[in-house]
């Protein structure tokens, strides 16, 4: 059963996926974490890796983010209480004092909970050069 888009809600997560990357640049890992259920996931080249994982890692200064910008408008995808978010993303980030700058692909599943969306998985894949 196909649902007719919602182009409010669209927007909406739109906005909620740019409020994210700022978040991330903030490297407040409280202000990262009210976007995250708490089962979130990362999936990447290294492999899965949880929520804690993540958050320890900006907490502790390991992690930073310097700049995360989407590249491309998201495509948005409502299916019921799940929404999937995809689009291109360029991100600085530094590990361990170690720049790393990054052009993604990006896809974030989100879950509707007591009328939330929150983050359940984002999965990253480098981009092809253009």
């Amino acid at each position: 059963m196909n649902e007719e888009p919602d182009p409010a809600e669209e927007q909406h997560l739109v906005r909620l996926a740019k409020s994210w990357a700022e978040a991330i640049v903030s490297d407040d890992p409280v202000r990262i974490a009210e976007f995250m259920a708490d089962e979130w996931v990362i999936v990447s080249a290294s492999g899965i890796d949880p929520r804690e994982k993540f958050l320890s890692l900006v907490a502790s200064g390991a992690l930073t983010h310097s700049a995360m910008d989407l590249r491309t408008q998201p495509r948005v995808r409502i299916h019921g209480d799940t929404a999937l978010v995809t689009g291109r993303v360029t991100n600085t980030a530094h590990y361990r004092g170690e720049r790393h700058d990054a052009d993604e692909w990006t896809t974030d599943v989100f879950v509707r909970r007591q009328g939330r969306w929150l983050c359940v998985l984002s999965h990253i894949t480098p981009a092809a050069p253009d």
